[in-house]
């Protein structure tokens, strides 16, 4: 460590997190890839940012199916998840930096796909991506935007709790 540097807080690395994680950087990377207009063969590019990912070394720690279904569903149902999305917002989409959006897209996949994750776990999941990879202050615009949506997605849910 250098004079001056502050050693980086631990994180808790699950084998789920670390899941969420590599398919934040996936959605990211294709967000990137889609916006410059490079998306001429969406499914040759998901298979190449799938076995970059791969790559790292610590990827085989990560829970490889939930790493899958994430990244493949919000990939695939990433224009439904944006209209959930988008009535949330503030701002224009195209506004979002590419980690916050990525972020509610998986906190939004989860909250909408996979009832088998409790709405508070979505939400947090997603936030806490957004506080490792986001922005200073990104990480509570998306915990506003998925904690609406939850209100919406998941009322059953909130009201017995």
């Amino acid at each position: 460590m250098t004079a001056g540097s502050t050693p980086n807080p631990k994180r808790s690395l699950t084998p789920r997190r670390r899941a969420r994680e590599y398919a934040l950087q996936g959605i990211y990377q294709y967000l990137v890839i889609q916006k410059a207009g490079e998306l001429s063969d969406a499914p040759l590019t998901i298979s190449a940012i799938t076995k970059q990912l791969g790559e790292d070394p610590a990827f085989k720690k990560c829970q490889g199916d939930l790493f899958a279904s994430i990244f493949q569903g919000v990939i695939g149902q990433h224009q439904e998840l944006d209209a959930l999305i988008i009535p949330e917002l503030d701002r224009p989409l195209a506004e979002l930096s590419p980690v916050e959006h990525a972020a509610m897209l998986i906190g939004t996949y989860e909250l909408a796909a996979d009832l088998s994750v409790p709405y508070k776990v979505a939400i947090n999941e997603a936030v806490e991506l957004a506080k490792t990879f986001g922005g200073t202050d990104g990480h509570k615009y998306v915990n506003g935007v998925l904690d609406q949506l939850a209100q919406k997605l998941r009322q059953a849910e909130i009201v017995a709790n």
